[in-house]
């Protein structure tokens, strides 16, 4: 697994080296928040917030080809939850089905993920979710000039790709049980790997969440977004049961970036418009 560690802002590290003065984050592993209103956050590794996430998923998270660091939506996140523990964040990298069993946060790979990751009531059942930090619809992406506009018209032999693991390929597989002549299926490990399928022709149309594929749409202009599925899916973040204090901080610091428009202008940065514009 792949680790890569955030540049502390200024703010990070004055309150990290306060921290130090105070003797908080020594063995133990336990520190008391910038935030004087929350409580004292137990941590795998003092000093550093240990978060996990499965790449690529752009504009969630990805390498940044120039810098070889690992950036994104959700990698900002992380990092503004990171600056008010005083701490450095530290980006993991590991299979999406380690973090959405559980298996991520209780082995202590990670304290928390951020992940592009949908809040499901079977994750909810192995995870702590916090408050939900972004809509996201199912769509679907098909070449500029096709026809197709919906899943109904790829029944009779047409061809869908999903990414494994994922609420789009659960909503493809009902959706191949409630139809006779649904489309095929064609699963594929990752984004890249499911968008490259599409513009190879090895499917007519790809469903998955509706932020990545409006980038991909904007990256490739000759596929477009042809429709959202109003799922009402939304992704949170988490860290594993019974972990409130990290899950207050974090929640705490994702009210406050709602708040005082910092959340829209990372959503601006990172998807090109606001949330309300979509």
């Amino acid at each position: 697994m792949a680790e890569h560690t955030r540049r502390l802002s200024t703010t990070a590290l004055v309150a990290s080296s306060l921290c130090a003065l105070a003797a908080c984050g020594q063995p133990g592993h336990t520190l008391d928040p910038a935030a004087p209103s929350s409580p004292a956050v137990t941590l795998v590794d003092a000093g550093t917030l240990l978060t996990c996430t499965h790449l690529p998923y752009e504009p969630f998270q990805h390498l940044d080809d120039d810098t070889g660091d690992i950036v994104g939506f959700d990698v900002d996140l992380g990092d503004l939850v990171a600056d008010r523990l005083g701490l450095e964040q530290r980006v993991v990298d590991v299979p999406f089905d380690s973090i959405t069993s559980g298996t991520a946060l209780e082995d202590g790979t990670c304290d928390i993920a951020f992940a592009g990751m949908t809040i499901t009531d079977e994750r909810a059942g192995v995870l702590d979710f916090g408050v939900p930090y972004f809509n996201a619809n199912q769509a679907l992406l098909a070449d500029w000039d096709s026809t197709v506009s919906g899943l109904a018209d790829l029944h009779g032999g047409g061809r869908l790709g999903v990414q494994e693991n994922t609420t789009g390929s659960d909503y493809a597989g009902r959706y191949a049980t409630e139809h006779d002549d649904a489309p095929a299926i064609h699963t594929y490990p990752d984004l890249p790997a499911l968008a490259h399928a599409l513009r190879a022709g090895e499917i007519d149309a790809a469903l998955a969440d509706n932020g990545p594929l409006y980038l991909l749409a904007r990256s490739h202009r000759d596929t477009s977004v042809k429709v959202e599925i109003d799922t009402g899916e939304q992704y949170g973040f988490a860290v594993r049961r019974g972990n409130t204090e990290l899950l207050t901080v974090a929640n705490e610091v994702l009210a406050e970036i709602r708040q005082d428009g910092r959340y829209e202008e990372l959503h601006r940065k990172w998807f090109g418009v606001t949330p309300n514009q979509w």
